[in-house]
């Protein structure tokens, strides 16, 4: 006991100095924040009259209060975190003087000094009113009884929307976050390198003094990146940004602690009290309200502390998500081979979220130590040198669990074969019409499967070891090892040790604590050490060295490049050698060259997106880009073209009537308001570059970078946009203009032509000087010039601007689809999918619940609750047998049979062991067989549904039920249940014993009961909402993510970096919204159920002092000492409930697409096609009808046709005429309304969709190719040889430089197949038809990205290599079909003219115009 001198003076001055320091500074930080004034409430009167009134009293710093509480409410500060922490003081520093007061009481009685004893129990009842006051209802009611209230009352009326959620706090927000982190960022990286230079320059003094060679740059950088790759780096700019927010937490689970060890001390004191015959009542009363006050306060601070977790946590979520996607905007070429567009979705979902998770578990590393030497220094007190059998048990369980840890953090694996299947996954989405046209589903769907079978693999090894771990070490097995280990020693060492219920019951109690810092302590580490190789990961892929390479401008020439060695990696070989290019301003310079002799790079080393490795480039001025393949955002036509800048009206119908798109314009449903898909999905190859096109038009920009942009275009379109556009009396003719194009008949109009071979610049000039070297380029140009005459005989009407468009219905988004899928705005988006989903509705959850049953199966469900209620029913035997134990009368000062009692109490221990292992094991496995199940259909599902249903799902949708929604079933479903169903037997448990004990707990425990299931269905019904909020608002982020990931270089070269990064901000800040109320309704109910909890403590303790005289204390410390428990239990029950709750809706969203339209099924069973069908290759429509849906327009009306077997047919037509619906059709890409196509006399719909489309084949406009060899892209199937494989690629023209890469037919071709030409890839096309050699083959449009010399090359090789197969060209460049069989003219769905090529002129119809158009008569 502390002297009565140290009582009335460091106990009394501690608080005060405390306040009287800190006060100016406080005050201070309020003058420089001023929030507004705050009117004067009943709270801010209620604690003004305390004070004012505790005045009276001695030694009150209480006007010092009064100050800063009214200086808090005129600068508009609600909650004081200074107040409260001073009131602490007090209180903590009161509570010695209390007990010592009322020992005082006790001994001399209270009437010898009422006066000084009425005046301090006064004091210290005012201080709780101040504590109660300045922390329930100030600090703690704004997010936990208020606010969360109102809204989860209002989501159980009524669907919650978007505009029911609050808005998010300014230090939530992205902007705030990420600007003070960047700042961070950058520093700290700097640091770091300039540390690594530090080093390395004493190493290169210590290298030449011994006169050993200077280590070079790249050792330099290997060093920073091998310094920066174990995240440290990351976690400590994190760390200084937001760790003094997440101290205010970690003061709150000290304080937490504090409460949680005062608690047994205080049953000690109530057994004692039950032992004591002649003990007065009221000292029983006192120790149960104690018991019950000091629970509350545990359970406050508790739940202060998990919100201040959740809080850092979505902050860092925030933070990563925008330092990532800032990064993919910077990223160079060379990194982004190195991680794919899947990759980054995946570390923006569910890596960003286990980041967040780490957060809440961080404290428990270096606290967990702390609480289990105080559990071990009370334990002593108790059992004295017995307490250090419990220590060895625990040191020699450690070692056994860390083993475990050890091997599960080597089974992370299952992470990247998660990334990889996710990786896969990305590619099929985004390439899913050649899988189509192809027949390929089959092929993918096995590989990803391979990857998904391995993935379960390590997550089935990892979760049996986790059971291993539960067993024994985080459960009530662990808690029977250790009090079975020291009560076992403490009795057997000596006869006259005696187990008595104070010595059992707080030992329980102090043990039970012990339980959750042993069972979080390997859980934090192994989760510190995942995370930390996590954010090395995240540091890795933030880290400076994947920077873009910046442009640099300058004042003199437009492009100016000197002595230019550049290559796409660092250690890579160089793709541009020697350049010395020279643009002066306003003058035109063509680019020409064979596939891949580097005219794409060129303008890539313009725009700084490759590697220098010599010399310098720089440009004058604003940048516009147009890339080949262009890029188109999923917004309207408008948005496309103006990207970010204001509408000038003449401007931008100027730009698009230069631009050919006005035409183009009228035949959308809604004009240049029209939604466009994602990746222009509703728009032809032509109709997307001149979309690109104009964006660049329209900026104005100096400079004008423009690759192959007339490529996708018919020949008349081409010429009419290098007129009015890029030619010398086009809307351009004063910009510096660099053009990277196959045309022939442009070339006389540049200022300047480059030809380049082989990434050498070999000839430069203009048109005239070239041709009088008589050089390659002259030779060119007369061999080919004749083939590419494009000189308009006469204007070309706009109306009859032809060009093949996938027609304008196919995909076209109708309200319903952008209602269904998300093509609208957040807000519109959100508000939709929250009120059309029911799920908040019990007959639908309960549903989802049986499905997810469903696939796990009743033979697995019988014997798991069998089990639970084994190992509870073990639990409830043992605990009841120590209390028997306890209550044993003592007969010559030592207990009889104790050798029998241990073995019996450590019996029940080891069968509930058992029990607990078999339930976790069980569910682990059932989980595993439920996902495998729901990712196969989700899958399948996926792979079976038609193109219309890709074209209106946005593929972040898509994505994320294979990421987010996959994980949640493989991890948190199975986890939630484990947890949710364990505390459920155990709270059965408690309720049973507390019941036993005193039957009229009943009358108390009952109606908890119901007020408990009351509140949980209240904030079920909430929550349930929150969580699809959060769902739908999630998808969006990923959509974005992937289309600016795919536009990098485009938004880089028009400088808008800044504007996507404000539309990701709003994105994030959008499903933080949704997030952030979820947290802090789940901390309402965790708080309010925990005082149901706290209402069971009391109930057990004041009933067991009022039944003193009949009840024993073994039987009493069994109650209250489980009774304590059922906070905690209430607390894990609704975070498992809460989890298990929102995670099921993981299933809802997976099984969602077994409900959509399916295509045909791809084998039909006993199928009687022959083997070598079709063998002679003819195609006959009859009568044939095609709706892209029901109730739109024909696309194609009454076509009856028949095509012979080798003939070679065109196809050509307007816009929408329905050109490609031809080919959709044969392929059965949509299905016939009417009619039907018979092949070789079978009808194409009787037979299955894989037995047509793997008989015939086509050559895309779009060239696709899937990350993995070069070998798999052109056989996935395996089901032709090496030679057969070098002879397609011969033909194909590809054999040289396939011959020349350092795999050769094992190159890895990255994502999209981006580090092989557009041109180069259409050629891999080629060679994939010449492999399958089919006897139909149609072509759209598949030269359109070659030059002339190889599209010559490549007709002639499909002239030879299919003489004896029919062939249908779809055709922009006239002069390909000209000496086909026949040529088809499409017009608004029906065939307008069909006859010879020669024919169709003579008869100066459609087609005679045509060519007269494109200079061919």
């Amino acid at each position: 006991d502390l002297t009565e001198c140290f009582q009335n003076t460091v106990l009394v001055w501690f608080p005060c100095v405390y306040l009287w320091l800190l006060a100016p500074f406080y005050a201070l930080k309020l003058y420089c924040h001023d929030c507004g004034c705050i009117r004067i409430s009943t709270l801010c009167t209620a604690k003004t009259v305390i004070l004012l009134i505790s005045l009276s009293l001695p030694l009150s710093p209480q006007v010092l209060a009064i100050c800063i509480i009214q200086l808090e409410r005129i600068r508009g500060c609600r909650s004081s975190v200074f107040l409260f922490l001073f009131w602490v003081l007090v209180v903590v520093c009161s509570l010695v003087p209390l007990r010592a007061k009322i020992q005082l009481a006790m001994y001399e009685g209270i009437t010898t000094d009422i006066v000084r004893y009425t005046t301090f129990f006064s004091y210290f009842s005012l201080q709780l009113a101040q504590l109660f006051l300045c922390f329930v209802l100030n600090l703690h009611t704004q997010y936990v009884i208020a606010v969360p209230l109102r809204l989860v009352v209002k989501g159980y009326r009524t669907p919650l929307e978007a505009g029911d959620l609050w808005n998010l706090r300014e230090e939530d927000t992205s902007d705030k976050i990420l600007s003070d982190l960047e700042e961070e960022w950058t520093t700290e990286c700097m640091s770091s390198l300039s540390a690594c230079l530090t080093r390395q320059e004493k190493t290169m003094v210590a290298a030449v003094a011994l006169g050993t060679r200077l280590p070079d740059q790249a050792q330099i950088l290997r060093k920073l990146q091998k310094e920066q790759s174990s995240g440290f780096c990351l976690l400590r700019t994190l760390a200084r940004n937001l760790g003094p927010y997440f101290l205010t937490g970690t003061m709150c689970i000290i304080f937490h602690d504090f409460f949680m060890f005062a608690i047994p001390q205080v049953l000690s004191l109530l057994l004692g009290f039950m032992n004591e015959e002649d003990a007065p009542l009221w000292k029983g009363y006192f120790y149960a309200t104690l018991m019950f006050l000091l629970s509350c306060l545990q359970s406050l601070f508790n739940h202060q502390y998990m919100y201040t977790c959740f809080t850092v946590g979505m902050r860092v979520k925030t933070a990563v998500m925008g330092l990532v996607y800032r990064k993919s905007l910077v990223i160079n070429s060379a990194s982004r081979r190195t991680c794919t567009v899947g990759e980054i979705v995946n570390l923006v979902s569910a890596d960003t979220q286990k980041l967040m998770d780490f957060v809440v578990y961080f404290n428990a590393v270096w606290l967990a130590p702390i609480e289990i030497a105080l559990c071990l220094f009370f334990l002593w007190q108790h059992l004295g040198p017995s307490a250090l059998a419990g220590i060895a048990t625990v040191i020699l369980i450690f070692p056994l669990n860390g083993f475990i840890a050890k091997k599960r953090s080597k089974l992370q694996v299952q992470m990247k074969f998660m990334d990889g299947r996710i990786k896969l996954m990305n590619e099929i989405l985004n390439g899913i019409k050649i899988l189509k046209f192809y027949a390929w589903e089959k092929a993918f769907l096995e590989q990803v499967l391979g990857y998904r079978e391995k993935e379960l693999k390590a997550l089935k090894k990892s979760q049996i070891l986790y059971s291993i771990s539960i067993a024994s070490f985080n459960s009530s097995t662990f808690l029977v090892c250790i009090a079975f280990a020291m009560f076992g020693v403490y009795v057997l060492i000596d006869d006259k040790n005696v187990l008595d219920a104070q010595k059992v019951f707080v030992s329980m109690a102090l043990i039970n604590i012990l339980k959750t810092p042993l069972s979080q302590l390997p859980f934090a580490m192994s989760t510190t050490m995942q995370r930390g190789n996590m954010s090395g990961f995240f540091q890795w892929f933030l880290s400076p060295l994947f920077l873009c390479f910046s442009m640099f401008f300058s004042d003199g020439e437009g492009v100016l490049i000197d002595n230019g060695t550049f290559s796409w990696t660092k250690e890579g070989p160089p793709c541009l050698k020697r350049i010395n290019v020279r643009v002066p301003q306003g003058s035109l310079v063509a680019v020409v060259g064979h596939v891949g002799s580097g005219k794409s790079s060129l303008l890539s080393a313009m725009l700084g997106e490759t590697e220098k490795r010599s010399g310098s480039v720089s440009i004058k001025g604003s940048v516009a880009y147009v890339p080949q393949q262009a890029w188109i955002q999923n917004a309207t036509v408008q948005d496309n073209v103006t990207f970010g800048r204001e509408k000038q009206k003449t401007w931008y119908q100027r730009v698009l009537d230069a631009c050919a798109l006005l035409p183009d314009l009228e035949i959308l449903p809604a004009g240049d308001s029209t939604e466009i898909g994602e990746k222009g999905l509703n728009l032809s190859g032509g109709q997307k570059q001149r979309v690109s096109l104009a964006r660049a038009v329209y900026r104005k920009a100096d400079v004008y970078l423009l690759d192959d942009p007339l490529s996708a275009v018919d020949a008349h379109v081409g010429q009419h946009i290098f007129d009015k556009v890029i030619g010398p009396k086009g809307v351009l003719r004063d910009k510096t203009r660099v053009l990277v194009t196959h045309g022939m008949s442009f070339l006389p109009q540049a200022d300047l032509i480059l030809v380049l071979v082989d990434g050498e610049i070999t000839e430069s000039g203009s048109y005239q000087e070239l041709l009088s070297r008589h050089g390659a380029f002259a030779d060119f140009i007369h061999t080919f010039a004749s083939n590419d005459r494009k000189e308009s005989v006469t204007e070309t009407p706009m109306s009859e601007i032809d060009e093949e468009p996938v027609p304008e219905d196919l995909g076209k988004l109708m309200e319903v689809d952008k209602a269904r899928t998300g093509r609208v705005s957040l807000e519109e988006e959100l508000i939709f999918d929250s009120t059309d989903c029911l799920s908040f509705l019990p007959q639908v959850r309960l549903e989802m619940y049986m499905e997810y049953f469903k696939t796990i199966g009743m033979a697995f469900i019988i014997p798991i609750v069998f089990l639970y209620a084994f190992q509870q029913g073990a639990s409830l035997a043992y605990n009841y047998w120590l209390s028997l134990w306890a209550d044993e009368p003592i007969v010559n000062g030592t207990q009889v049979d104790t050798d029998m009692k241990l073995a019996v109490y450590g019996a029940l221990g080891f069968a509930q062991g058992i029990a607990i292992f078999g339930t976790t094991v069980a569910i682990s496995v059932g989980g595993i067989i439920a996902s495998r199940h729901l990712h196969m259909d989700l899958l399948k599902n996926v792979l079976h549904s038609p193109m219309s249903f890709f074209e209106t799902t946005p593929s972040g949708n898509l994505l994320n039920r294979f990421a987010k929604e996959i994980d949640a079933i493989d991890c948190m479903i199975p986890d939630g249940l484990k947890m949710m169903l364990g505390y459920l037997f155990k709270l059965m448990e408690v309720c049973i014993i507390v019941m036993l004990a005193t039957p009229f707990a009943a009358v108390v425990i009952l109606p908890l009961a119901i007020l408990y299931a009351f509140v949980q269905s209240f904030y079920v019904a909430t929550s349930c909402q929150l969580r699809r909020l959060e769902s739908v608002s999630r998808s969006p982020i990923y959509t974005h993510f992937n289309e600016t990931v795919q536009g990098a270089s485009v938004i880089r070269a028009f400088g808008e970096q800044h504007r996507f990064i404000v539309q990701a901000n709003k994105r994030v800040d959008f499903n933080q919204t949704s997030y952030f109320p979820r947290f802090v309704a789940t901390r309402w109910l965790a708080v309010n159920l925990e005082f149901v909890g706290n209402g069971v403590v009391l109930a057990a303790a004041i009933l067991s002092v009022m039944g003193k005289d009949t009840l024993s204390p073994g039987i009493v410390g069994l109650a209250v000492s489980h009774s304590l428990q059922v906070t905690g239990i209430l607390s894990w029950i609704v975070r498992s409930w809460t989890d298990v709750e929102n995670n099921i809706v993981s299933v809802e969203r997976v099984k969602e697409y077994a409900d959509t339209a399916k295509e045909a099924v791809w084998t039909v069973e006993g199928s009687s096609l022959p083997l070598a069908w079709p063998q002679t290759g003819t195609i006959e429509f009859q009568d044939y009808g095609l709706q892209y849906r029901k109730g739109l327009d024909w696309a194609l009306k009454g076509i009856t046709l028949k095509i012979q077997e080798r003939e070679k047919v065109g196809i050509v037509g307007r816009t929408g005429a329905g050109k490609s619906s031809l080919a959709l059709g044969i392929f059965r890409i949509l299905e016939a309304a009417k009619g039907a196509i018979y092949i070789d006399g079978v009808n194409i719909a009787e037979i299955g969709l894989h037995d047509l489309r793997s008989r015939i084949t086509i050559i895309p406009q779009d060239p696709v190719l899937f990350s993995g060899s070069l070998r798999m892209n052109l056989d996935p199937f395996d089901t032709y040889t090496d030679e057969e494989i070098w002879s397609s690629l011969e033909l194909a023209h590809l054999k040289n430089f396939v011959s020349n890469l350092p795999d050769k037919l094992n190159y890895e071709c990255s994502e999209g197949g981006e580090n092989l030409s557009l041109g180069q890839r259409q050629l891999v096309c080629l060679a994939r038809a010449l492999l399958r050699k089919t006897k139909i083959l149609v072509l759209d449009e598949a030269t359109a990205a070659v030059d002339l010399e190889t599209d010559t090359l490549i007709q002639s090789t499909i002239r030879q290599q299919f003489e004896d197969c029919t062939v249908l060209t779809i055709a922009h460049r006239l002069n390909t079909i000209m000496d086909y069989t026949r040529v088809i003219v499409m017009d608004k769905g029906h065939i307008s003219e069909m006859d010879s090529p020669t024919n169709l002129i003579s008869n100066r119809g459609q087609f005679y115009h045509m060519c007269r158009e494109a200079g061919l008569v």
